[in-house]
């Protein structure tokens, strides 16, 4: 279970890396998907080369350790900048759980999943400004926003299996065994456990386990085969990954700090017995 952090953290961010490499074959911001650039305004294209710079860069930065929790901070913060709330517009103004909230929370999902990693990575030593130092050395307050966005991505995703569960059984391949609806509906109930699992302390490590294996099953199972469709696909054998990353490391964290909570009483009763 300890290989479980830093396994996750490569996932996410090697996963983002291919996002951030995406950015200049697409000349978008391809993490999060973002709304596309507003027409009339010069810059786009520098733009999206300069965004998938700092996205591939601050992820290298979190695999060799080099200022790690600052990286992964900075990567969150560009996603929830210009992504989250480019998104916010678009939502607002379209019909409930349409392919626009899609798009949304995963953004929200890889913005929460950008802390939650820096909450696994050591903490800035020497910073002056106290509050600052306070904040970027959270862990707990990283872990619960990450795995608060998670979850939102899941119950959304759980919920569009079902309006929209044409589409979803026709991703699943023609040799798969059993009814493809049988498995639509069955995935939306696993994604609706595994949210209420990582939100509910005694279940969070479990559920985060268990859905970080699903989603990585679903890369081979139904992102995979689709990878040369289409554009979307092209971007999705990414992003399945990074949810996949993020699930694994929040599931470690939660089994570490279910060790520590369990060695704490005897801790407690060795001092006493002393």
């Amino acid at each position: 279970m300890d290989r479980l952090i830093p396994a996750g953290r490569i996932i996410y961010a090697l996963a983002l890396i291919g996002l951030g490499l995406e950015h200049f074959i697409y000349g978008e911001f391809i993490t999060g998907r973002a709304p596309a650039w507003p027409e009339g305004i010069p810059g786009g294209l520098v733009w999206a080369y300069v965004s998938g710079a700092i996205v591939v860069s601050t992820c290298v930065a979190i695999l060799v350790g080099v200022h790690a929790r600052i990286a992964a901070i900075a990567l969150g913060t560009l996603i929830f900048l210009w992504a989250v709330l480019r998104h916010i517009p678009v939502v607002a103004t379209s019909e409930i759980l349409s392919p626009d909230w899609t798009r949304a929370v995963k953004a929200l999902a890889f913005f929460g999943g950008a802390f939650a990693a820096a909450a696994t990575l050591p903490r800035v030593e020497g910073l002056r400004n106290a509050r600052l130092a306070a904040f970027i050395n959270q862990d707990s307050a990283f872990i619960l926003l990450g795995t608060i966005c998670l979850a939102v991505f899941m119950v959304n995703n759980g919920i569009q299996h079902f309006i929209y569960d044409e589409f979803v059984a026709s991703l699943i391949p023609a040799w798969f065994p059993g009814d493809p609806y049988f498995w639509t509906y069955s995935s939306a109930f696993f994604l609706f456990a595994g949210a209420a699992g990582m939100l509910y302390r005694p279940t969070a490590a479990l559920a985060a386990l268990l859905t970080g294996i699903m989603v990585f099953s679903w890369v081979w199972i139904v992102h995979v085969p689709l990878i040369f469709n289409s554009v979307s696909d092209n971007i999705a054998i990414f992003e399945a990954p990074a949810i996949c990353g993020i699930a694994l490391l929040l599931a470690g964290y939660r089994y570490q700090e279910k060790r520590a909570e369990a060695a704490r009483p005897r801790e407690a009763a060795a001092s006493i017995t002393k």
